[in-house]
């Protein structure tokens, strides 16, 4: 198994390193993290930034280096914020030119790499010999920035992405958690015959379930050959508002309940410095189940936590039976809500309110031949998903298909707390495959029931089991993004805001977009200087469009699918 136990949280024990002034890894607390948007070259406007991301939280900050002069303004904005008393560890971010990573390690404190692009892939097809040939190619210019990174003393941040894998990879494993761990290992296995150590992984998705099994996936690699490098967790192109923190704590939050996560970062379409607080609420409200009463349970041997499967349930009225997950809606404001859902008050069916204590042997017969009840899933414990996942690995184990409804009750001031607690401690859950309906309550009058089951119904979506509205997949942009990508993904939520079921990427540059969005429906893409080129899919349809036309040609391609598409489906 992957970690010690899935049902008792305990941190993962990882190696530690120093990252300029700070540590990372074995008992040092979970970092927090972000990227500048600024344009490297304008040393003013980053140094500005990076101050704000520092005074929100930010342990660390990236930076995007596209070349040579890149990499000689990050020394200018490392010298200019020391000389303002801030030492903050800086981090290169490098794309496609390897020769700038060797730059880097002069200047930066980490160096972040995407194996994807270290190395320029030569075909689409890969004979034994071709795919050998380019691991070597890959093997000595690694081994240069080894040795370089050892002479500066700088981390290597060996950073995989979903959205941009290899097609060399990708010709052995599709963009698959087997294909993303593999890019890793590859890197990793090269760093290991010369010693070097000073390194942190990451892998990144915007797909919630992609990235947790392939991170859970890396870390049962690894400690197979006796590795434990720190891990940096992230969901890219989460997006913005509640579906941006959702999505990231969903991902996010699903890793770190598992004790897994040395450093991390929220990947949100605004202003970096609206990131650490999202941060730091997800973490502070994970760690308080640090030493938290026993749990006693064992997986079931049907589980896996690598591959995706629901569990299998009978079903009751529509609940269960794979029928996509309901919402338990409060009354007040419920009409305000085009969905399908229950009224707590007129529940078509007998409710059983259970938790992982109730299941006594009597209990677990009757369960056994239970055809009428729904069971109401609730836990008080302090590791609220730990004692919830042992109360479905007993049904597992024990071939009850009685449906479960996930009920959580908070009491949050705040809906930006309310969105980031219920997405980390339901997201779990649902990426296990487990829930067939969510009863979401908060007794703060502060927080409207509208907003509530609105909540509900965004982390059903985030952990990708029930399609709603339509789902933005949008990147936090960065120095490399060629628009104005808050504004642009704005207009498009207003000119899209009346489909339904609908996937819609927006995306800075071509880094991670046509990857990444490989799953959209459709996709706008930055392509150059106020360009951009317009998806079907991962298909490109138009190429640099005038930014200000885009929009209009982006409604123009749905509207001309329209009979084809989803948009006026509900689930």
């Amino acid at each position: 198994m992957y970690i010690h136990s899935m049902f008792n949280y305990q941190r993962r024990v990882s190696q530690q390193i120093r990252i300029g002034n700070l540590t990372l890894g074995g008992n040092a607390p979970v970092r927090i993290q972000s990227m500048a948007n600024t344009d490297t070259n304008c040393v003013d406007d980053s140094v500005e930034q990076a101050n704000r991301m520092i005074l929100a939280g930010a342990e660390m900050v990236r930076f995007t280096t596209q070349g040579v002069l890149h990499v000689k303004q990050l020394a200018e904005i490392k010298k200019q914020l020391g000389r303002q008393g801030l030492h903050t560890p800086l981090v290169a971010d490098v794309h496609f030119n390897s020769k700038v990573a060797f730059e880097a390690t002069k200047v930066a404190d980490k160096v972040r790499i995407n194996p994807g692009n270290f190395v320029s892939s030569t075909t689409a097809h890969y004979s034994d010999r071709a795919f050998a040939n380019e691991v070597e190619v890959i093997r000595q210019k690694l081994l240069s920035l080894i040795g370089l990174c050892r002479q500066h003393s700088t981390v290597l941040r060996i950073g995989v992405n979903h959205g941009s894998l290899s097609q060399r990879i990708m010709s052995r494993f599709g963009d698959t958690p087997e294909g993303l761990v593999a890019s890793c290992m590859e890197f990793l296995s090269i760093c290991r015959t010369v010693d070097f150590n000073d390194i942190v992984l990451s892998i990144k998705a915007s797909n919630t379930l992609v990235m947790v099994q392939s991170v859970r996936l890396l870390i049962q690699k690894m400690r197979d050959v006796d590795m434990h490098y720190p891990l940096h967790l992230g969901v890219t192109e989460a997006g913005n508002g509640e579906d941006g923190r959702i999505k990231s704590a969903v991902g996010i939050g699903a890793l770190l309940a598992d004790g897994i996560g040395d450093t991390i970062r929220v990947s949100l379409s605004e202003d970096p410095e609206r990131e650490m607080p999202v941060a730091k609420t997800l973490v502070d409200y994970i760690e308080q189940r640090a030493n938290h009463p026993l749990i006693n349970c064992f997986p079931a041997d049907t589980f896996s936590p690598y591959t995706y499967h629901r569990r299998t349930t009978h079903l009751i009225d529509c609940v269960g039976g794979g029928k996509p997950p309901v919402v338990i809606a409060e009354e007040d404001d419920v009409f305000s809500d085009p969905y399908p859902d229950y009224f707590k008050q007129t529940l078509p069916f007998p409710i059983l309110n259970l938790c992982y204590s109730d299941l006594t042997d009597t209990l677990i017969s009757k369960l056994k031949e239970d055809r009428k009840s729904v069971i109401v899933l609730r836990s008080k414990h302090q590791n609220p998903v730990g004692e919830m996942r042992a109360f479905f690995h007993c049904l597992l184990r024990e071939n009850i298909t009685v449906p479960v409804i996930i009920a959580r009750n908070y009491n949050e001031n705040h809906l930006e707390g309310l969105q980031i607690k219920a997405g980390a401690d339901v997201g779990a859950l649902l990426l296990d495959g487990f829930g067939d309906g969510l009863w979401l309550t908060n007794t703060n009058p502060r927080i409207t029931t509208g907003q509530v089951n609105s909540v509900a119904f965004s982390v059903l979506q985030a952990a990708r089991v029930r399609m709603s509205r339509t789902e933005y997949i949008a990147c936090p942009s960065c120095g490399r993004t060629l628009f104005d990508l808050q504004t642009t993904l704005a207009k498009v939520q207003v000119a899209t805001a009346h489909l339904n079921n609908l996937k819609i990427a927006v995306m800075g540059c071509i880094v991670n977009g046509p990857g990444e969005m490989a799953d959209a429906d459709y996709g706008y893409v930055g392509a150059g200087r106020n360009r951009v080129s317009l998806y079907k899919g991962n298909v490109c349809i138009e190429k640099n469009i005038p930014e200000e036309q885009a929009i209009e040609r982006l409604m123009e391609l749905i509207n001309n699918d329209l009979p084809k598409s989803k948009q006026s489906s509900t689930h």
